[in-house]
């Protein structure tokens, strides 16, 4: 199980000015805590998490104070302050909604005082002038009007002032956007401020619904009537308004028909009027003049798409459709608004557009269902699943279920199974299973083919409504056909989903059915079989993906169907072993019990101690010729949902068998799996282990006594360190001079991995110690894997040695460290590249030893004793500084022989190995935290320069058009052209006279050996000239 780490929350703390403070300071009392003194200790408080704290503590405190304290001065002193802080506070600062959940419980007789406090920090609230500090007001309203009762008395006070300032914010916003027209980032932030005021708006209307109604219908004059009239234009202007952002459209379409609603009268009458402007077919002669005059560019001509789109949003959002409320006209505007919704789906094809379609459907289906549930008879027909408008739905279902985007699809499997309830809703009382609708549906679906991943779903949503048995009597090999169709990964999950839908339908079917469990074996028929028959004979891919994705599925629903499984396998375990290709009933056995008991299915030492599975069926699976056989076996030791399990002698036994017979596999991804597996169970055992460890602290006397000892904490935590050592030790004889390289990878990783998880905590107990199995010859065996010509073998063994540096530092004597120097410094000159990589990882590997400097580097550069009086001078950093310094004087000397001849430099001393082991100790260095500054400022000069001159010496051979080098070896005129231009560029600096005429290699080409420095046949130089390019 892993556990997410906790996101730490941050909260930014309020400060008070100087003049609150010393408000709060003349009313707090030394001797006794009151208001005040906790207000001024809060404010004086840096963290805003002591600071919600002591929020929290104000209403215990007031609700101890008596009647009289209304008329305390401190009171309405801190009510102010507590006010002023509210209004301060940033909107999404945790420390807003404390105070406001507080001051919800604020006793009746401080409500008064607290609503006169926070209305006189509204109103100065209100007064804002500047538009780019009106998104702070819009969010202080949004605040008071939720969930806090104290706030939503102020709004409802200052009703008139909150509707001014909103009418005042949404055309100077507008006109804001407008000016700034081209600058994105401007405009950008005005439509978010936009589309808060837009919101906020709405919020009012909504939440103080009576201070609307009580003054507009009689008053058109008035002047809430004429702030509503103008918040109805705005919102009408900003959707009409296509160059605003679509959200700020969509809320307009919603604000427009909530406005509506909330002037208009008759109520009865607003279907109607809302059916007319979706249709095109409004009249002025009916309309309300304010209604005109506001929405006047809705009522002429035809609407654009976008703008239909959200009016129909609008309608379906703000309307009541429950309980037949709005009556035919209601009936008749859902009809209306899902023609138009029709009408639109084959115009509306941009992403944005069709995403919002296909969600406004899906309101439309579960508004439908509202109004159903009261509905007339007429509605109910004309919502039947053999109506037109159910059939326009689902071609729309069908053409948009595999559309491009997740939103679309996920909103398209909504929309059917709202349709299937819509049907249901309208044959109450008759037989669902026999409805034709149902059957018709379920034979196009069936006839589609099952790589149309929409089918899935739709079947699922199905078989809720009709139940499984009805379609398997269409067509009993439905599971089989399903499964085979889990090879292709894209469609594994619509499948195993649908699937398990059916499955567990099935069984609950059954079980309402039959009062015994004799159903089970019909069941298992169904749905336990067919998967036992892939499982043992398909093909890699459609094994594991049922695996991953259907057989967790089916175990959860059914876990008593493991036992069948085991029984039906086992049974043909010995006559079906599998083969390199297949995995046979065996490899079907471990994949089961592996996915069963990672699940929590299953109790390996259970079935082990019935036999139902014995060891060596387990050790069979261990070593089986198909791959992931193995894996799924090891899987089954390795892995459960309890990471505190205590893991058997048998599990151990096992582990070691693994070890044993599977160090030397050749593919890359069972290594991977293998080590991944095996972390999982060392961490079972290093967490197991702590639990024993203070199972056995809590232990009485006689609870030890009474204790076996094989159950015993310290007679299991005895055989965990055994077990640890015993895998050491064989890991460690797995690194042989000359084993494969999968073996040492794997035997590196493993260790690696052991000396990562049993890492020793200071003070706390530990089951295992990998540093007390290591000594000289271990040491000396992680050295020489070094030599391995595979660089993630030197790499593993690398780590291990710093995982080790307790240990591996204090084993080699001075004269095995000279030695190693000695072979690294010859290393790093070698012709064979992989030689200087293995030499950069033994320099890397010494520097770490305080006795190099002197046994080693002494005999080579001259002695600093600088270095050795500052003890603040880290060993690596000393080393690594004298290692390069004399690495660089041997490259300074390899440049200058290099301009004699490049040739013989290239058979002789090529200067990379020099360089790499530079680039690879400088790699290694804590570059953040040198003490020797002069030093490296002296070093790094003399590289830079170092640099240059190499560069210039190897440019005729190595350069832009030829990064990887020349290897003069080509025989056609062309190329021996090019190789004679070279020569001629490398003439100048050489004194030899082997450059004065090209020479065309051949097979069997003689060069008479002593024209060259170090006397090396032709045949070999070349060889290594190939090496070292």
């Amino acid at each position: 199980m892993v556990l997410k780490k906790k996101k730490e929350i941050q909260v930014d703390a309020f400060l008070l000015d100087q003049q609150q403070l010393e408000k709060l300071q003349r009313f707090s009392k030394v001797e006794e805590e009151n208001l005040a003194s906790l207000l001024l200790h809060c404010a004086q408080l840096n963290n805003g998490i002591q600071q919600i704290q002591c929020i929290k503590q104000i209403m215990p405190l007031v609700s101890k104070m008596d009647q009289n304290s209304a008329c305390d001065p401190m009171v309405k002193a801190c009510l102010d302050i507590l006010g002023e802080t509210y209004f301060a506070l940033g909107v999404k600062n945790p420390l807003k909604k404390v105070l406001a959940s507080s001051l919800n419980g604020l006793p009746e007789q401080f409500m008064t005082l607290a609503i006169q406090s926070f209305v006189s920090c509204l109103r100065e609230e209100l007064k804002t002038t500047d538009v780019y500090l009106y998104r702070k007001v819009l969010d202080n309203l949004a605040s008071c009007m939720e969930d806090f009762s104290l706030g939503r008395a102020s709004v409802k006070n200052l009703f008139e002032e909150v509707l001014q300032f909103l009418q005042k914010s949404l055309l100077d916003i507008q006109e804001e956007n407008r000016q700034n027209h081209g600058n994105r980032i401007v405009q950008s932030q005005l439509m978010h401020d936009l589309l808060i005021a837009i919101k906020v708006s709405m919020m009012l209307v909504q939440k103080l619904q009576e201070n609307i109604q009580g003054n507009l219908w009689r008053h058109h004059e008035s002047f809430v009537w004429q702030s509503m009239c103008s918040l109805l234009k705005s919102s009408t202007n900003f959707l009409m308004d296509e160059t605003l952002l679509q959200t700020v459209q969509t809320t307009s379409g919603l604000a427009v028909i909530l406005f509506t609603k909330a002037m208009y009268e008759p109520v009865e009458e607003l279907p109607s009027l809302v059916s007319d402007l979706l249709l095109g077919l409004m009249k002025h002669a009916g309309v309300p003049a304010w209604f005109v005059s506001s929405c006047g560019t809705l009522c002429t001509g035809e609407l654009p798409d976008s703008v239909l789109l959200f009016l129909c949003h609008g309608a379906l959002a703000m309307l009541e459709w429950k309980n037949g409320s709005m009556g035919e006209n209601g009936e008749k505007l859902l009809l209306d608004i899902v023609s138009v919704l029709l009408s639109l789906s084959s115009e509306l094809k941009e992403s944005s557009m069709a995403t919002s379609l296909s969600r406004i459907f899906a309101i439309w289906t579960s508004s439908a269902l509202a109004a159903l549930i009261s509905g007339s008879p007429d509605l109910k027909i004309k919502l039947n699943g053999n109506s037109d408008i159910i059939g326009k739905l689902l071609e729309y279902i069908y053409t948009h279920w595999e559309h491009p985007l997740d939103a679309v699809r996920h909103q398209t499997k909504l929309i059917f199974k709202n349709l299937l309830q819509i049907h249901r809703t309208t044959i109450t009382g008759s037989n669902e299973k026999s409805d034709p609708f149902f059957a018709k549906l379920i034979k196009h679906l069936l006839s589609l083919e099952w790589h149309v991943k929409g089918k899935y779903a739709s079947l699922g949503s199905l078989v809720e409504c009709v139940g499984t048995e009805n379609i398997l009597q269409l067509d009993r090999t439905i599971p089989v056909q399903i499964l085979n169709v889990m090879n292709d990964q894209s469609l594994a999950p619509y499948a195993s989903d649908l699937l398990e839908t059916m499955f567990t339908n099935h069984k609950t079917h059954f079980t309402l059915s039959f009062q015994e469990s004799t159903w089970i074996d019909q069941w298992h028929d169904i749905w336990v079989s067919p998967l036992l028959v892939i499982l043992c004979e398909g093909n890699h891919d459609q094994t594991t993906y049922i695996i991953d994705y259907y057989l967790p599925k089916l175990l959860k629903c059914s876990p008593d169907s493991l036992s069948y499984m085991i029984r039906i396998l086992q049974a043909s375990a010995d006559a079906n072993l599998g083969s390199r290709s297949t995995r046979g009933a065996l490899g079907a056995l471990m994949a089961c019990l592996r996915t069963a008991r990672a699940h929590g299915h299953l109790e390996l030492s259970n079935i082990m101690s019935n036999g139902l599975v014995s060891t060596e069926c387990i050790k069979q699976g261990l070593v089986h010729q198909h791959n992931q056989v193995c894996i799924d076996a090891l899987g089954l030791l390795c892995e459960t949902h309890r990471s505190t399990e205590i893991v058997s002698m048998e599990e151990m036994q096992l582990i070691q068998f693994f070890i044993t017979y599977n160090l030397n596999s050749q593919s890359p991804s069972v290594r991977q799996q293998i080590c991944s597996l095996l972390r999982k169970l060392f961490c079972r055992i290093q967490e197991s282990s702590q639990v024993l460890y203070k199972l056995e602290q809590n232990k009485t006397k006689q609870e030890l006594l009474e204790t076996s000892t094989e159950k015993h904490p310290l007679g299991i935590l005895q055989q965990y360190k055994d077990f640890m050592s015993s895998v050491c030790n064989r890991l460690f004889e797995a690194l042989f001079p000359g084993s494969s390289h999968p073996t040492r990878f794997s035997a590196l990783s493993i260790l690696g991995l052991i000396a990562e998880i049993f890492y020793v905590p200071k003070g706390q107990a530990q089951v295992f110690q990998l540093n007390q199995e290591i000594d000289s010859a271990r040491v000396r065996t992680l050295i020489q894997c070094f030599a391995s010509t595979f660089e993630e073998v030197k790499v593993l063994a690398f780590g291990l040695l710093m995982k080790l540096h307790d240990v591996a530092f204090n084993l080699q004597d001075s004269e095995d460290l000279d030695l190693l120097f000695q072979a690294a410094m010859d290393l790093s000159t070698s012709t064979k590249p992989y030689d200087c990589v293995t030499a950069s990882y033994l320099l890397n590997f010494l520097v770490h030893y305080k006795e190099l400097h002197h046994t080693c580097l002494g005999k080579w550069v001259e002695h600093n004793p600088q270095m050795d009086e500052s003890p603040s001078v880290s060993t690596v950093e000393k080393n690594t500084l004298t290692v390069i310094k004399l690495l660089l004087v041997n490259v300074e000397e390899e440049i200058f022989q290099a301009k004699k001849s490049l040739l013989q430099a290239a058979a002789s001393f090529p200067m990379y190995g020099r360089v790499h082991c530079i680039t690879g100790a400088l790699q290694q260095l804590p570059l953040n935290n040198l003490t020797l500054i002069a030093e490296w400022k002296e070093m790094v000069a003399r590289l830079i320069l170092m640099s240059y001159k190499l560069s210039a010496v190897v440019s005729p051979v190595v350069q832009s058009s030829s990064p990887e080098g020349l290897i003069p070896m080509d025989s056609d005129s062309e190329s021996t052209g090019r190789l004679q231009m070279i020569l001629h560029e490398i003439q100048p600096q050489d004194t030899n006279d082997y450059f004065m005429q090209v020479k065309t290699l051949k097979e069997h080409c003689k060069v008479e050996s002593e024209k060259l420095a170090d006397h090396r046949p032709v045949k070999n130089i070349c060889t290594e000239m190939r090496g070292c390019t």
